[in-house]
């Protein structure tokens, strides 16, 4: 019985699933592998221990994997790719490919078809491809400068948009929420925090600001329906370039940020649709990792 291994690695969290042909045998879910934010010796720590714990929890061990395939935000860039394989190499005698997260949430969704996926968790992007093949992406230049509609860029709109209130003579409630969760005492000390180099993480607020906006708060309810708004702009840019000729255009939504807020869900695709009818959306939000696991599997078909 060949045994399989599929990763979903983001910014916040690394996802491992071990599976034969048809069911997944075990899981395990740690901190977050992108390299960019975590460091080398970060990612290997995250990656080593989701499939130490995904393999016992599977009552197998990690050299009896056949095949793994490892989806990574920033493993388009060769330089990833390679210091990847290498730390999976230290673990597994099996063949082990890594791509993008892009490719695999991408897979998870349509499979080989056409479609537009829109990921929103710590970062943002957009993917897409279209019938004859073609793919075009928008969005996703890293958090400093894009990744709008994401975590971080949730958090980060929250305080200016807390300050922004505090300007207009207002109270908002929102201040005392983010206060409270980053330890602060004061207005002043929050601007502080929030220009200090390197930064703080901001994506840390989205989930106070998701429960401020399910418990009615207006200006968190605002937050969220402008990351909403950046998510469709991002996902209309990739579907105009890929199906500019009309024709169905299949949807998908996958992270943490679709996963958590109906808000986001619900705003996201009314914007699409009301701009493109013929937008058909995925009924759930996809998890990579399954699109991992399934390459994994097709690498294996492959090979017979």
């Amino acid at each position: 019985m060949a045994i399989y291994l599929g990763i979903d690695g983001g910014g916040t969290k690394t996802t491992c699933v071990v599976a034969d042909e048809t069911s997944v045998l075990g899981s395990a879910t740690t901190g977050g592998s992108n390299i960019t934010r975590h460091g080398n010796a970060g990612v290997r720590e995250a990656l080593h221990s989701a499939v130490k714990t995904a393999c016992a929890a599977a009552r197998v061990e990690p050299s009896q994997i056949e095949n793994a395939c490892i989806g990574l935000s920033g493993a388009g860039r060769p330089e990833v790719r390679d210091a990847v394989a290498g730390m999976m190499r230290e673990l597994l005698r099996g063949h082990i490919l890594v791509v993008s997260d892009l490719e695999t949430t991408l897979q998870a969704a349509f499979g080989n078809g056409p479609g537009v996926i829109t990921i929103a968790g710590t970062g943002s992007i957009a993917y897409g491809r279209d019938a004859c093949g073609q793919t075009a992406r928008a969005g996703g230049w890293g958090l400093a400068i894009s990744d709008e509609g994401s975590g971080q860029w949730i958090g980060r709109t929250a305080v200016s948009a807390v300050l922004g209130a505090k300007d207009a003579g207002d109270d908002p409630p929102l201040l005392s929420t983010i206060l409270n969760l980053w330890k602060l005492t004061s207005l002043d000390e929050l601007v502080r925090h929030a220009n200090a180099s390197p930064p703080p993480d901001f994506s840390s607020l989205f989930r106070v600001v998701l429960a401020a906006a399910d418990a009615g708060d207006p200006l968190a309810k605002h937050v969220l329906h402008q990351a909403a708004s950046e998510l469709a702009a991002i996902a209309r840019n990739v579907i105009r370039r890929l199906f500019a000729d009309g024709g169905s255009v299949p949807i998908a939504m996958s992270g943490g940020v679709f996963r958590q807020s109906e808000l986001v869900r619900q705003v996201f695709y009314n914007k699409l649709t009301a701009e493109f009818p013929q937008v058909s959306g995925h009924p759930t939000v996809v998890e990579p990792v399954r699109g991992a696991l399934e390459l994994a599997r097709k690498a294996m078909a492959g090979k017979h």
